[in-house]
C-alpha cells in the first residue's frame, strides 16, 4: 500500500512522518522538527500534518506523543484553541442581498480585537475584546469552571493575574474569526476560532519558564530552550496537566458562549425564523490528550492539529476568501488519529504586510463581507498555503462531508 506521508529519518531519533506531499515544507520547520524528534520522551514517531510550519520552539502542525513528560511549548499559549461550526435550517435565499448588517450584528455580539491593559481597563473605551459589564450568562458559565480556577491559583497564584472571566465569551485577535459560511447546498453555517484567551496564554508562558528553570536546575542541555519539558513526578507536572485541562475547558466553553451570541445576534437581524445544531463540531487543535497509541499510554500533543480518530467530526478552516471544510475523521492511526488544523502560514506577518496592499485584500476577499483594511492584511489568504493542496495531503486522515464558503468573516 502507497503512504501518503514523507519519512524523515536521522541517525538518534525518531522517525518524522510528513503528510507534505504538494505542499511547502520550510527548513526551519523541519529542523524543529529533528530537534524535537531527537528528545528522548517521544514515543514511536512524530506525525506532521500539511499545514505545517515555523513555530516558538515547537513546530505548528505537529503531533508530538511523550512518555511520562510533556513540552509546554509545543502545546503553546493559546491553550485549547479551536473551532466550532454549528449548521442552521437557513439557506442562502433566506439571506438579505446586503450582509453589512449581519456582520455588524456579530461585531456587537461578540467582543473581539486587542484588550488594552494587563486586567483589560474595565471601562475603557480602546478595550474591545472583553467585557465590561460580564453578561448573565457569562458569569453563570464562569460559575462551574471558578472553584478549579482557584484552586490552580491556590499553588500558583500569579496565574490569577490574567483576564478570565473577563475574556469568556471573547474572539481576540490574529487568525481568530467568527463567519457566517454556505456549504454546497447553499445551506447557511456559523462557524467561529477561538481559545483560552488571556488566562491561557498565562498558564502558558507561566510553566513555559518553570520547564526552563527545571532543565537550567538539573543542567538538562536541548538544542532550543523553547523545549523545555516537565517530567511525570517531578514538582510542576500535575499542577501544569491540571492547569491545560482547566483551560482547554475554559476554551471550548468560551467557544459555546459565543456561538449562543452569534445565533442570537442572527435572529435579530433577520426576518425569517431558523433553527440550529443539526450539525455541531467543536474541536481543540492546540491541547494535550490522554491516549493509547502502537501499546503504549502516553501524552499527545497536537499543536496546530486536529484529533481525526475514525468518524470523529472535525472543522479545516481555509483562510480570509477561501473555502473550509467539516470532515469526518478516517482514524490512521499512522497520525496518531489526527488531521491539520487549517491551511498553514507560509508567510509571516510581518512579511505579508510589507508584500501586500490593502487593494490585495480587497480582491483576495471579493464577495465576502468583512473588514478590508491596513490592520486585516497579515491575515490575506495569499499568506497562507493553498487549502485544497493542504486536504489532498491529508486524503488519508479525513474524508470532507461539507465544504463551506464564508460570506460574513469578523476579524479581531
Amino acid at each position: 500500500m502507497c503512504k501518503n506521508y514523507n519519512v524523515i529519518e536521522s541517525e538518534g531519533m525518531a522517525t518524522i512522518k510528513a503528510w507534505t506531499k504538494g505542499v511547502p515544507f520550510e527548513e526551519q520547520a523541519q529542523q524543529q522538527l529533528r530537534n524535537i524528534a531527537g528528545m528522548p520522551l517521544i514515543h514511536s514517531h512524530i506525525a506532521v500534518m500539511p499545514d505545517v510550519h515555523m513555530g516558538k520552539g515547537a513546530t505548528i502542525g505537529s503531533v508530538i506523543p511523550s512518555i511520562d513528560a510533556v513540552i509546554p511549548a509545543a502545546v503553546g499559549v493559546d491553550i485549547g484553541c479551536g473551532m466550532v461550526a454549528t449548521k442552521t435550517t437557513l439557506t442562502a435565499s433566506q439571506l438579505p442581498d446586503n450582509l453589512l448588517g449581519i456582520r455588524n450584528a456579530f461585531e456587537a455580539a461578540v467582543p473581539h480585537g486587542r484588550t488594552s491593559g494587563r486586567r483589560g481597563r474595565k471601562g475603557s473605551s480602546r478595550d474591545r475584546g472583553a467585557w465590561h459589564n460580564i453578561p448573565d450568562v457569562v458569569a453563570g458559565e464562569w460559575k462551574k469552571l471558578e472553584a478549579r480556577f482557584e484552586k490552580i491559583c491556590q499553588k500558583h497564584p500569579a496565574i490569577r493575574k490574567s483576564n478570565h472571566v473577563n475574556h469568556l465569551g471573547t474572539m481576540g485577535t490574529g487568525n481568530h474569526f467568527l463567519e457566517l459560511c454556505l456549504d454546497e447546498n447553499d445551506a447557511v453555517w456559523i462557524m467561529l476560532h477561538s481559545g483560552s484567551r488571556g488566562v491561557g496564554n498565562r498558564i502558558g508562558t507561566y510553566f513555559i519558564e518553570l520547564a526552563k528553570k527545571e532543565m537550567e536546575r538539573h543542567q538538562i542541555n536541548l538544542p532550543d530552550m523553547d523545549l523545555s519539558y516537565l517530567s511525570e513526578g517531578s514538582d510542576y507536572f500535575d499542577d501544569y496537566v491540571e492547569a491545560v485541562e482547566w483551560a482547554q475547558d475554559f476554551a471550548k466553553k468560551n467557544r459555546e458562549i459565543m456561538m449562543f451570541n452569534a445565533i442570537a445576534a442572527l435572529r435579530k437581524a433577520l426576518p425569517v425564523e431558523f433553527s440550529t445544531a443539526e450539525l455541531a463540531v467543536n474541536c481543540h487543535h492546540n491541547y494535550i490528550s490522554r491516549e493509547k497509541h502502537f501499546g503504549k499510554n502516553c501524552f499527545v500533543t497536537r499543536k496546530g492539529a486536529v484529533r481525526a480518530e475514525k468518524g470523529e467530526m472535525g472543522i479545516i478552516p481555509g483562510s480570509m476568501g477561501a473555502r473550509s471544510f467539516i470532515v469526518r475523521g478516517l482514524g490512521n492511526p499512522e497520525s496518531f488519529n489526527s488531521c491539520s488544523h487549517g491551511a498553514g502560514r507560509v508567510m509571516s506577518r510581518t512579511k505579508a504586510k510589507k508584500v501586500f496592499s490593502v487593494k490585495d485584500q480587497i480582491e483576495a476577499t471579493q464577495g465576502v463581507e468583512c473588514r478590508k483594511d491596513e490592520s486585516v492584511i497579515d491575515e490575506i489568504p495569499h499568506a497562507y498555503k493553498d487549502i485544497e493542496k493542504v486536504m489532498d495531503a491529508q486524503k488519508d486522515l479525513v474524508e470532507v462531508v461539507y465544504t463551506l464558503k464564508q460570506v460574513v468573516c469578523v476579524k479581531g
